[in-house]
């Protein structure tokens, strides 16, 4: 009975008191332009931690215009201390962390009484755990290397904390050029070499060489007059025009296993090695190729015959580095038997796929049964997945919902590297920043909601107010596309970019320009994405004309085709914020936008 009035009596003064007996868990880390604590960095911490530090003391500062002093642990450390990194302060604090097993990228995010640990493996768990906490506990943004979003807060306050992760894929490259940044790349954890991460940021996941690789291994110039066999064996002849290597012959496996030793001495800091197939077709043809190759149900079987002998050659000597290969086009199919070693890597290519459907899909069931094939024999399965359409970078290509679903396919399928290929020549490509964003945040946690992603990223990025109208452009041109064939090498001809689908576009772009017509830096980039279904306008433009008439429909545009033409290579090219550079590429094979609208004025020109 006693025990029942004293709960009544604490609920009365409860009510009857309020917030003001409220006792809330948690720290507040600053209020009103001023904090108690302070940047703690233990002893023995690496430049890419103190790094994280600096980025974390400066982030802060910008949101709460508290300043928070970095200091290196003495003899005690402070109750109101932020501990950023591995080190024996941050060991004896938190004891309960597995500090000896931390992945290289895990992180540990955790509050214990008034002290915050911001900590990772080695070499970037660290920074990645600061780029986490900001993001998901501060709502800070990195959009684009010119665009972000860093909430203002009077009063900065956290829940109590007891977080680690550790991702899922070791490998995490949104190739596209936005991603390229080296601040952008820190800060939304990718790990992609051409991010041009130093040691002092962590570094990355850094190759000898890439992909197709044969040529680069054995040089025609210098190898096919004094030994044609190491060569392909094509309708009866050796040749190294347009063909491989003959994978069969001793001589030439022995080569390659020096020449692989050769760039490893080269480049000691190097942890993936390629020995891979040419961009082309062309596989040797001779007896002892074709034999395995028989055997094995396809040429995938003289290629892992002889990636496999190459990787057991270097494996003393190079105990740290794997020997990358591709799956791709005449070799993506698994080979019965033969099974890659432990350190061996396949890259399975998306190259046939249809991109308006995920992969699970029945139009993609051939690259269905490679990857279920493949991800049962080989421990460190990779995939280069393509994203973009590089005949015409800057042409509408709805893929943007199939982005999430194809990255936890790949999850499932126990992928353990994504790269992810986009535009990677300039900016200025369809969607580009978008693309870049959501895919990096799904390579490092796939279990996010991608609908959601698209939708902040829209809303941070282009506004609030013209968010909607985008939102549903994107949904017209994906469900006008979903029947369509997509590939990343579609045509002007595609069936969605009609008259009707394209009308709707102009009115939706419209929309989202006047919603933000007095908010310069939103109207340049909304008008920088416009230039998509503009491009669609500027190529089809007489095909749409005819289409608009048999319809009996409005035509949508008060200018010509060549005013046209030369607005959107002013806005492809003129000037931007800091961080952006104008667009160099049309698509992959160097076609210029000058170069893009010289052709359709001489077109209009040569019109009656």
């Amino acid at each position: 009975m006693k025990t029942q009035i004293a709960r009544i009596m604490t609920c009365w003064l409860a009510l009857a008191l309020g917030p003001a007996v409220t006792v809330q868990a948690g720290l507040t880390l600053a209020s009103r332009g001023r904090t108690t604590y302070v940047i703690v960095q233990p002893t023995g911490v690496t430049p890419a931690e103190t790094r994280a530090a600096r980025d974390l003391a400066d982030t802060l500062k910008q949101m709460t215009r508290a300043e928070f002093k970095i200091e290196t642990a003495g003899e005690s450390v402070p109750d109101h201390a932020i501990l950023v990194g591995q080190g024996p302060e941050s060991r004896a604090m938190f004891p309960e962390v597995n500090w000896e097993r931390l992945g290289e990228e895990e992180i540990v995010v955790r509050t214990k009484g008034a002290r915050l640990l911001l900590a990772g493996g080695r070499p970037r768990g660290t920074g990645y755990a600061v780029s986490w906490f900001l993001q998901q506990q501060c709502g800070v943004r990195w959009w684009t290397p010119w665009a972000s979003s860093v909430p203002e807060k009077s009063v900065l306050r956290i829940p109590d904390l007891e977080y680690a992760y550790q991702p899922v894929f070791e490998s995490r490259d949104p190739f596209w050029f936005t991603a390229f940044n080296r601040e952008w790349a820190i800060r939304n954890f990718s790990n992609s070499q051409s991010a041009g991460l130093t040691e002092a940021d962590g570094g990355s996941i850094r190759y000898k060489g890439f992909v197709h690789t044969f040529y680069s291994l054995v040089p025609p110039a210098e190898h096919f007059d004094r030994h044609p066999e190491w060569f392909s064996l094509l309708k009866g002849k050796r040749t190294h025009d347009h063909a491989q290597l003959c994978l069969s012959n001793p001589q030439l496996r022995d080569f390659v296993v020096e020449r692989v030793r050769q760039w490893l001495r080269e480049s000691p800091e190097a942890r993936i090695v390629s020995v891979s197939q040419n961009d082309w077709y062309g596989t040797c043809e001779c007896p002892e190729c074709k034999k395995i190759d028989e055997a094995e149900g396809g040429p995938s079987g003289s290629m892992l015959a002889f990636v496999n002998y190459v990787a057991e050659k270097i494996a003393p000597d190079f105990p740290q580095v794997a020997v990358d290969t591709l799956a791709y086009q005449y070799t993506r199919r698994a080979p019965k038997t033969l099974r890659p070693l432990p350190n061996v890597i396949i890259r399975l290519c998306s190259i046939e796929c249809n991109f308006a459907q995920p992969l699970e899909h029945p139009s993609n069931q051939d690259f269905a049964r490679d990857i279920r094939d493949w991800s049962r024999v080989c421990q460190r399965l990779y995939i280069w997945d393509y994203t973009t359409d590089f005949a015409h970078y800057v042409q509408p290509h709805p893929n943007w919902f199939v982005l999430g679903p194809n990255v936890r396919f790949f999850r499932d399928h126990h992928v353990k590297g994504l790269f992810e290929q986009g535009a990677y020549q300039s900016h200025g490509s369809e969607m580009a920043e978008l693309r870049a964003w959501v895919l990096a945040r799904l390579l490092w946690n796939p279990g996010q909601d991608d609908r959601s992603l698209i939708t902040e990223f829209l809303k941070g990025y282009y506004g609030p107010k013209a968010s909607p109208f985008i939102a549903q452009y994107l949904d017209l041109m994906a469900r006008k596309a979903a029947n369509h064939k997509l590939t990343c090498f579609s045509s002007p001809e595609a069936p969605f970019l009609d008259f009707a689908t394209l009308s709707e576009a102009e009115r939706l772009w419209n929309k989202a320009e006047a919603a933000v017509k007095n908010e310069a830096d939103l109207l340049w980039r909304i008008r920088q994405a416009r230039l998509a279904p503009h491009y669609a306008w500027l190529k089809r433009w007489d095909v749409l004309q005819k289409e608009c008439q048999a319809q009996r429909a409005s035509w949508p545009f008060s200018v010509s085709r060549r005013e046209l033409a030369d607005a959107w290579l002013a806005t492809a090219t003129g000037p931007g914020p800091r961080g952006w550079s104008r667009m160099t590429h049309i698509n992959e094979s160097g076609l210029k936008p000058e170069d893009f609208v010289a052709r359709i004025r001489k077109e209009v020109e040569a019109q009656p």
